[in-house]
């Protein structure tokens, strides 16, 4: 009799889980990355920690949300609509260490969706620049790209799912631009077709002469082929269907931790997050609300330090010191 008891309690345990994600909803896996820079600065936790509680009543939709660089289990993969990578990225990106370049690499030839934010979105072209050209239509580059802190005027937005909702606005960021985009998207800054894949441009602004003569974060710059182009504007965000069906994007801001309380960033990401899984953006977009008290938690821990050199973003990697 206990036996029976038992497992009846086993199985109505699996089935309230199972009821958790019920079948037919699509899978969105979001990867924080290592705790990096000083305070306020690269919260990758924290911020995706935000972005899963705006998302946490869209309909059709789970959240699997990852720490540390990278999943606890590769298993979650296996019914995954989608994963984007929020992290630092250069030498050392989650996408290409330990072997994770050879696992994205089956996952999007399935169609899965891949998205890449801020930092994450710069790859060496040597490790894996084809792919991140292939799968996200285009790449930061080091010393081709550049990383000013600057505020960009979004004046005009293009009609696409992710701009649903979302209303011109200026914000000060580390918004990388000069991407390295497949050639037949040029610039990258008007809507293009490649074969089957079409890229959209979705945030594009053009950075005042002083922001093109810098400095920039790192290296400082100028850059002469970044001041040639004065003028010119720049896409800081941008979406991409793919020839294998799937969907992609790059999102260049997301240095600052406080810019997640921008309503207009912040919708145009979480639209992001919605379109690369294939869920359907809502007519005005996701709704959501951040408190300035919610932005002051799930802080990484850092060191009240100063950069060895001069600068708020010098980078620098910061381990946690603990667990929250």
């Amino acid at each position: 009799m206990k036996t029976i008891q038992l497992l009846t309690i086993l199985v109505a345990s699996a089935v309230s889980l199972q009821a958790v994600t019920p079948e037919g909803k699509q899978k969105l896996v979001l990867i924080a990355g290592k705790p990096s820079h000083p305070p306020g600065m690269h919260e990758f936790r924290a911020g995706t920690m935000l972005l899963e509680k705006c998302l946490q009543n869209v309909p059709n939709l789970v959240v699997d949300r990852h720490e540390l660089g990278w999943v606890s289990d590769e298993k979650t993969f296996d019914n995954a609509d989608a994963v984007v990578i929020y992290a630092d990225g250069g030498g050392k990106h989650p996408a290409v260490v330990d072997g994770h370049l050879e696992t994205l690499r089956k996952l999007i030839a399935k169609g899965v969706g891949f998205g890449c934010m801020h930092y994450g979105v710069e790859i060496v072209p040597d490790q894996a620049g084809k792919e991140f050209q292939e799968w996200l239509g285009g790449h930061y580059e080091n010393a081709y790209s550049c990383n000013p802190i600057w505020d960009a005027n979004y004046a005009e937005l293009p009609q696409h799912p992710i701009t649903r909702g979302v209303q011109p606005f200026t914000t000060k960021d580390e918004w990388y631009f000069h991407m390295r985009f497949r050639p037949a998207f040029g610039h990258g800054v008007k809507a293009a077709d490649d074969g089957a894949s079409k890229f959209a441009p979705i945030l594009v602004a053009t950075p005042t002469d002083a922001t093109r003569d810098g400095p920039y974060v790192y290296p400082k710059g100028p850059y002469p082929h970044i001041q040639a182009e004065k003028g010119s504007p720049e896409t800081m965000m941008w979406a991409i269907e793919r020839a294998d069906g799937g969907r992609g994007f790059g999102f260049t801001g997301g240095h600052f931790h406080d810019n997640w309380g921008n309503d207009n960033v912040r919708k145009a990401v979480l639209n992001a997050l919605l379109w690369v899984t294939k869920v359907e953006v809502p007519a005005k977009g996701v709704e959501s609300t951040v408190t300035a008290d919610e932005l002051k938690q799930n802080l990484d821990l850092k060191p009240e330090s100063k950069p060895k050199k001069a600068g708020i973003n010098t980078p620098r990697v910061f381990e946690r010191v603990a667990a929250r």
